[in-house]
């Protein structure tokens, strides 16, 4: 099986191809279109492209996604489950209803196709007994789009009724492009360790809390951090909130990191330092560094 590209290389790719505005538009329609290598129109509302480019071809994308899961039912049902839990092993086969032994059987081939990779807690026990689901993350954001919003609600789309995908979607947006805005951060915040280089980065969760950033340098040093993907600014509560589950889960952090699209207090701003890293949009950029042709990812199916 051929590797996928990372979400960073789909990222680059993407942005590249379309030429989003800013920043946050980026983001926004990347969390939808990422992965497609489809050209987007950003001039267009968001809800508007999703209706065109993908509702009205609800019956050939389906075809081309039921070709590549071999209309598995289990695996769509797993599929969904993930999409939209907290992405946790247990949670989705909860939701989507079958036997841990059909869920695992569907898992190995979704992995094998390429849709799904799985994530391990960093820093998480080894023992037996506090041991912690990995989560399972969809290789591109459009399949975990689809399994969202789309997937659910065939019946009404197969019809033409839009209602229920459409209302799932306004309902759910801000908190669906969080994850996108997680893992893009944590790229970010790799890029802002030049002299002291990230040797690992992931997120941290147990059966009691989750820490969204946590990250070791190649000095040693131990980072956690964590992300506001909101319109309002990060306030000393997010460092005050960030320690305590650090302090919960038993994490001795030398760098806290905070990530806001929307910026800072300015109490916040002047704790900044050696021990406090603040990262806004603007450090974004950085993920979008000489771009050129090299960094377009041809699209491997049909353009819509």
């Amino acid at each position: 099986m051929a590797k996928k590209p990372t979400l960073l290389e789909q990222f680059r790719s993407f942005y590249f191809q379309n030429k989003p505005q800013d920043m946050e538009q980026a983001i926004k329609y990347f969390t939808v279109f990422g992965g497609t290598s489809w050209s987007v129109d950003m001039s267009v509302p968001l809800e508007e492209l999703i209706e065109k480019k993908i509702l009205n071809n609800y019956k050939y994308i389906h075809s081309d996604i039921t070709k590549i899961t071999q209309s598995n039912k289990h695996a769509h049902a797993l599929l969904s489950g993930i999409a939209t839990g907290d992405s946790r092993l247990h949670s989705a086969l909860k939701k989507a209803r079958i036997s841990r032994a059909d869920g695992e059987y569907a898992l190995e081939d979704l992995f094998e196709r390429g849709l799904l990779e799985d994530e391990y807690s960093l820093g998480a026990s080894t023992d037996e007994e506090d041991f912690v689901d990995e989560k399972l993350n969809f290789t591109t954001p459009f399949m975990r789009f689809w399994f969202s919003f789309v997937s659910p609600f065939y019946k009404s789309i197969k019809e033409g009724d839009y209602k229920e995908s459409k209302e799932r979607f306004a309902n759910r947006q801000q908190e669906f492009s969080e994850l996108i805005f997680l893992k893009l951060s944590i790229e970010v915040m790799k890029k802002g360790f030049k002299e002291d280089p990230i040797d690992e980065a992931g997120s941290y969760w147990d059966r009691d809390t989750e820490v969204e950033i946590l990250a070791s340098t190649k000095s040693g040093k131990i980072i956690t951090g964590v992300c506001k993907n909101s319109n309002s600014k990060a306030k000393k509560t997010e460092l005050t909130k960030l320690k305590e589950k650090c302090e919960k889960a038993h994490l001795k952090s030398d760098i806290n990191v905070i990530v806001s699209k929307s910026g800072f207090s300015n109490e916040l701003k002047n704790l900044k330092g050696d021990n406090l890293k603040l990262f806004t949009l603007k450090n974004f950029k950085t993920l979008v560094e000489d771009l050129s042709e090299k960094d377009f990812i041809e699209c491997e199916g049909k353009r819509y």
